[in-house]
């Protein structure tokens, strides 16, 4: 009896949440330090302390705020290194050769980051017409507003033409 109390302590304290603040496409924005489109090129898995990231290789095809560069690599926390296995409720999958638009962030560790985590990774598809959109699944976490109530968040999908202007429009203080 004692064993099982043990493994279910055990269990529950490995069960990892996360309590997001939702962030606004204008949040992305202003506090990503770099917004690009890319495909995913390859993934492989780092150690860094205690944490095991996913470092995903992405080849720039536009970008819209940050240095120019051909290429970068953002860390994901959670993946498999070695025997060990870690995951991160809220950390998002990319999908080798899958296009994406990245709101990306580097914190302190200097690695560069999705910002909100799930919440900065869009799809990059082409809609029946022909017009590229950027989607994301509503994040499975608990959200919070600015003002620390709880929201519930929803699927996004814009079209990528209107996400570039409102990039532009922001960065330059426009309004509309």
């Amino acid at each position: 009896m004692l064993f099982l109390w043990l493994l279910t302590l055990l269990m529950a304290g490995s069960l990892q949440a996360a309590t997001l603040e939702r962030l606004t496409l204008d949040d992305m924005i202003q506090k990503s330090t770099a917004i690009v489109s890319g495909k995913v090129t390859g993934s492989s898995t780092v150690l860094r302390g205690t944490v095991i990231y996913t470092r995903y290789r992405i080849r720039i095809a536009d970008q819209w705020k940050g240095s120019g560069a051909a290429e970068t690599e953002i860390y994901v926390p959670g993946g498999k290194y070695g025997s060990m296995v870690q995951t991160f409720s809220g950390s998002p999958a990319l999908s080798d050769g899958q296009d994406y638009v990245l709101f990306l962030w580097a914190g302190r560790s200097g690695l560069a980051q999705v910002i909100g985590l799930s919440q900065g990774l869009f799809q990059l598809k082409r809609d029946p017409k022909g017009e590229l959109v950027l989607t994301r699944p509503a994040a499975g976490d608990v959200m919070l507003d600015s003002s620390g109530r709880l929201v519930e968040d929803t699927p996004v999908s814009l079209r990528l033409r209107d996400v570039v202007d409102r990039i532009q429009r922001s960065l330059t203080g426009a309004t509309k």
